[in-house]
């Protein structure tokens, strides 16, 4: 269920970043994160009742609660206008607690490590637009999370659903190059969004 939700979060953050980046209008975004938000959240909740208790097993998608929760708040602001500094500042929660994950992680799973630090630095992007509003890393949010919704999410996914989860020092230090370069190419393609801003429409909402 866990690498499902994955790939439903890889299209969510995939269709976010574009939202940012002017591509996609903030209603379709909406309706499409409530779907994603509201399937998860089903899906979790379906686990935690099967769950008898178990903790390793509630752990397991404590994570996803927390994802499905900000795509269905995300799609229910962008629908209903309900204002993102709170959206925003649940994203700095999600942040770090995702932060947590990551140092939990590293032991048992390096690569799932490496992976919950990247969402960690997305959700504090996330905070830092909406909570803080600077709205001036709209623009390389947007990238990072185009690039970061493929990398981190839908390649992992597809590799564990194929019983292929990368593992071993050397597939982590994979994973934590290819993680720099996601979003230092975010860096490089806001730069020159920033530089030829007649080739990219004006995003007209924010949201993460």
């Amino acid at each position: 269920m866990a690498l499902i939700c994955l790939v439903l979060s890889g299209a969510a953050l995939l269709v976010n970043g574009l939202t940012l980046l002017g591509r996609v209008p903030g209603r379709d975004s909406g309706v499409f994160n409530v779907l994603i938000g509201g399937l998860q959240l089903v899906l979790c909740v379906a686990v935690a009742v099967t769950a008898d208790g178990s903790l390793p097993a509630l752990f397991a998608i404590a994570g996803t609660f927390l994802f499905g929760l900000t795509y269905l708040y995300v799609g229910l602001d962008a629908l209903f206008g309900l204002g993102s500094v709170g959206l925003g500042w649940f994203c700095g929660l999600v942040a770090a607690l995702a932060a947590v994950f990551a140092v939990l992680h590293v032991v048992d799973d390096p690569v799932l490590a490496v992976l919950w630090a990247g969402w960690a630095v997305l959700w504090t992007l996330f905070f830092v637009l909406l909570a803080l509003g600077r709205s001036a890393v709209g623009t390389y949010t947007g990238w990072a999370l185009v690039l970061a919704s493929q990398v981190t999410t839908t390649v992992p996914a597809v590799l564990g659903l194929t019983g292929h989860w990368p593992t071993g020092p050397v597939a982590t230090s994979v994973a934590l190059v290819v993680l720099v370069g996601v979003f230092g190419g975010a860096a490089l393609l806001a730069r020159k969004t920033a530089a030829h801003p007649e080739e990219h429409r004006t995003p007209a909402t924010v949201t993460a």
